[in-house]
């Protein structure tokens, strides 16, 4: 075979992998493809891919060609079967000694199968192995450089394949974890309203009565201490079925334009005292340059007396609570910060503080980060949380800066 033909050849396989990359989503048809036409164009008899499964932490036979079914039924290695130290990667590994070489596994089958020479390439991705092409021949022979270069671009692509598929994969499932939870949201806000309904008007007459009873009873008794005891528990399951129906009645918006400080100032005001009994310092930076933002008054208060009131319950006496706003030019969007010094968030508790019903406090509903992340959304905006226990939790919230002349362009 002339050297022309040699580079055509390799130019064929190479064209044909990297159709097969960008025609096609799954991995399989691809190292389908890299197993038949790199055995083809080297002359060998067949040729193997294995790779990683991250769960068993194993490398099991993905794709082959030429080989028996009595060798290929063999079960997955491990890395120091492939590999004998990290330097090898993206290296090109020529075994002729079958018998002895420790990469060899089952060194009989192979010489039943008439194999002589193998080689190695292992696909790598930042400098993690994550699989292995090798390559049988029935005869041991010199490879070119070109032919090791290709080799090597070949396992290069390869690596490239299983990086895109994984992200691939990745984004699908988080995708599809994010339509489950759709779902299960949607179902819970239609349930939540009509269990909220139905519970809503017998609560009205237990209080109705409880509170008439407890001006008629001899004060000081027990009897007046169990009504308050009903009239207290009462409330509170009214408090928790009021948030149970705006977190299901998904309300729109009632936007103008507002100064987003006047809100902030408007919350704080209202809990000063609270802050004030619990000895909790409060330090502002609200940037002047702010601009007016197309929203809801009412709900984004709603969301800081939300955010203000858990950073409450998360510092103790004299602890710090931060407040600060910002404008990003850049993004064309307003930041707004809420920041504690308390207790923070446990690493498993981060990812479930927005889902309703889950709450770290004892006597917490779990819907006030819900409701809050669901205003904000309905805003296009974006509620993100940072913490780490013992360090404090910061909240922020992103907004879009809508100019006056885009109100009437927003989409319903």
């Amino acid at each position: 075979m002339t050297s022309s033909t040699k580079f055509e050849g390799f130019f064929h396989v190479f064209r044909d992998i990297i159709r097969a990359m960008h025609s096609v989503t799954d991995l399989q048809e691809v190292i389908d493809v890299v197993v038949t036409r790199s055995a083809g164009v080297l002359n060998a008899k067949g040729a193997l891919i294995r790779i990683l499964n991250r769960e068993t932490n194993l490398f099991e036979v993905r794709a082959a060609f030429g080989l028996g079914e009595r060798y290929l039924s063999k079960g997955p290695v491990t890395t120091e079967k492939l590999l004998a130290a990290p330097s090898e990667l993206n290296k090109v590994h020529i075994i002729t000694d079958l018998w002895h070489d420790p990469r060899v596994e089952y060194p009989q089958e192979k010489w039943d199968e008439g194999i002589r020479m193998m080689v190695d390439v292992s696909l790598a991705i930042d400098e993690h192995m994550v699989g292995l092409i090798r390559i049988y021949l029935t005869e041991q022979r010199e490879f070119s450089d070109d032919e090791l270069d290709f080799i090597k671009t070949v396992a290069m692509q390869c690596a490239c394949v299983i990086e895109r598929v994984k992200h691939m994969e990745n984004q699908e499932s988080h995708f599809t974890h994010l339509a489950t939870q759709v779902d299960k949201l949607s179902s819970l806000g239609r349930m939540a309203a009509g269990i909220a309904h139905e519970i809503n008007n017998p609560l009205a007459g237990i209080l109705l009565y409880s509170s008439n009873l407890s001006k008629k009873v001899p004060s000081g008794g027990a009897l007046e201490e169990g009504l308050k005891i009903i009239i207290k528990e009462t409330q509170r399951c009214k408090t928790i079925i009021q948030g149970l129906l705006e977190f299901a009645r998904d309300k729109k918006p009632q936007k103008a334009m507002t100064n987003i400080n006047d809100i902030m100032e408007s919350a704080l005001g209202i809990l000063y005292n609270e802050f004030h009994l619990q000895h909790v310092r409060i330090e502002k930076n609200l940037s002047k340059d702010i601009e007016k933002l197309f929203l809801d008054e009412n709900q984004i208060e709603q969301v800081f007396i939300n955010l203000l009131l858990n950073a409450l319950h998360a510092v103790d006496d004299s602890g710090l609570i931060t407040v600060q706003s910002a404008m990003d030019a850049e993004q064309n969007s307003i930041h707004v910060e809420v920041a504690d010094n308390g207790c923070g968030i446990a690493a498993g508790d981060i990812k479930k503080i927005f889902e309703p019903f889950f709450s770290t406090k004892a006597n917490g509903t779990g819907l006030g980060l819900a409701v809050s992340y669901g205003i904000i959304k309905n805003h296009q905006g974006d509620l993100r949380v940072f913490s780490e226990p013992g360090q404090g939790t910061r909240f922020v919230i992103k907004l879009p800066a809508l100019v006056e002349n885009s109100i009437g362009k927003e989409s319903p």
